[in-house]
């Protein structure tokens, strides 16, 4: 049996889903895909005020999902790649998962719904009333 850890102290994947957790921080990581940004054009379209948007831009800074760098006055965000290409490659691994899985349902629910498949198949369809019993001739119940 394959042995799990528990870390108590917060690894890089987990930082990358906290601050992903946060709508705002994932509208703040589209708009920061279009290019660099400073603080005011990131907190332009929000109802929230620049400081709230500073703090957003520190969590998504800590689980470096961006970097910052000053350019005369302007302090700019970047859209730093890497930790989203982790999430997704550790996503992958369980999709893979689940899908293998999806096809062995799908490949069992098809041989439960083909004829002669033994009374499993017709656990859902019972147009006679008869409660999944087989009562021989279908004409002679109708």
């Amino acid at each position: 049996m394959k042995q799990y850890s528990y870390e108590k102290a917060p690894d890089s994947l987990s930082a990358v889903f906290g601050a992903l957790a946060d709508p705002t921080r994932r509208a703040i990581l589209a708009r920061l895909a279009d290019g660099d940004a400073s603080v005011g054009e990131i907190a332009a379209p929000f109802r929230v005020s620049q400081p709230a948007i500073s703090r957003h831009l520190k969590v998504l800074e800590r689980a470096g999902l961006i970097s910052r760098r000053r350019r005369a006055t302007a302090r700019l965000s970047h859209l730093e790649a890497e930790p989203l290409r982790e999430a997704t490659a550790w996503l992958a691994r369980y999709r893979e998962r689940w899908d293998e899985r999806f096809d062995r349902l799908d490949t069992l629910l098809a041989s439960l719904q083909q004829p002669g498949a033994g009374g499993a198949g017709s656990a859902g369809a019972d147009p006679g009333g008869q409660g999944g019993t087989d009562h021989g001739n279908d004409a002679d119940h109708r």
